[in-house]
């Protein structure tokens, strides 16, 4: 019950700090610039914020410098801190310390791709520089020892499949960002489904949930601001950092155990991220059929396709988030 508690209190924990500040961000952005501009295919008609990013990642490291502050207190000098207890107490500094070269690793990928995102939203980087940016902070979260095996020991392969794994990832979630409130959408109900496997493992994973919950608050905090009217877009810095986001928490948690020895469990992080996996498949294979480069923008994404249908704008992204939902929750059958 504890740790129910310690999720739900990651949770709202994002959610909050991720409401409070992004006017504060979106004020900052204006006056620096960073925003998008209308023009072609763009619905928008006066400059607008690209305040997602920076956002989501405040709400990411304040709760978790707190987090930190609070178990160093309870830990050296026993001040109580609720609802760290006895019982989570060792549990939670057990698994810092076992993890920790990893979790600072990942924090500072994230950062990174933040970063890569903003360079790239105020001066719209070509794809090469943009690609080896993005292999350079996929390749340390490898070296890290976050890597997906696949039940194959060999290094090269374990390396060569996650830095695959977190490249397209990225990339799908970057597609996914072309309707109000969509990619955030999709990064909450993925993180949220990441943080629910984690926690009900046979053996509870529970920096990975803490982790997921965190994320998943903090794009739901974010989310008012972007659906249905948009006061504020994710920008490239957003997309960037969900898609990271994703793809490191669908390499955390341990899919397959020896207390869970399910092989088809490993399948779970595909369900759960099919709707942007599988659209990104479709757009590359369409795009590949008209002789474009596959990163040039088009029309042809199913949030597309569903508004050229008759639908409108927020019931494409509802029924496309309802398909995420649905698809997710086989994972857990």
């Amino acid at each position: 019950m504890t740790f129910v508690i310690l999720y739900l209190a990651a949770f709202f924990s994002g959610l909050v700090t991720a409401w409070l500040t992004l006017p504060l961000w979106k004020k900052f952005c204006l006056r620096a610039g960073i925003v998008d501009d209308p023009g072609h295919r763009k619905i928008h008609d006066s400059a607008m914020p690209l305040a997602g990013g920076l956002t989501v990642m405040t709400a990411l490291m304040v709760p978790t410098i707190l987090a930190v502050v609070a178990l160093w207190l309870a830990r050296h000098f026993k001040v109580a801190v609720p609802p760290l207890t006895s019982s989570t107490l060792p549990l939670l500094t057990y698994g810092l310390h076992k993890r920790s070269l990893e979790l600072v690793t990942i924090l500072a990928g994230a950062v990174g791709m933040l970063l890569l995102g903003l360079w790239d939203d105020m001066r719209e980087l070509e794809a090469g520089p943009k690609f080896f940016c993005q292999f350079a902070i996929a390749l340390m979260v490898a070296a890290s020892g976050a890597r997906i095996t696949l039940f194959v020991p060999n290094t090269i392969f374990s390396y060569a499949l996650t830095i695959l794994w977190i490249l397209t990832v990225i990339n799908a979630f970057n597609f996914m960002d072309n309707m109000n409130g969509l990619c955030s959408g999709l990064g909450a109900i993925g993180a949220l489904y990441f943080g629910l496997t984690a926690a009900s493992a046979p053996i509870q994973q529970y920096l990975v949930a803490l982790i997921a919950f965190l994320v998943s608050g903090a794009l739901i905090g974010f989310l008012p601001y972007n659906f249905p009217s948009a006061r504020s877009f994710l920008g490239d810095s957003g997309s960037h950092l969900v898609g990271y986001l994703l793809a490191v928490l669908a390499i955390l948690p341990h899919f397959y155990t020896s207390k869970n020895p399910r092989v088809f469990a490993v399948l779970t992080p595909l369900l759960i991220l099919a709707v942007p996996l599988g659209d990104l498949v479709r757009v590359v294979i369409l795009r590949w059929h008209m002789g474009k480069p596959f990163y040039v923008g088009d029309n042809n994404h199913l949030s597309h396709r569903l508004v050229q249908a008759g639908l409108g704008r927020a019931q494409a992204v509802l029924i496309i988030w309802s398909l995420a939902v649905v698809l997710g929750a086989l994972a857990f059958i």
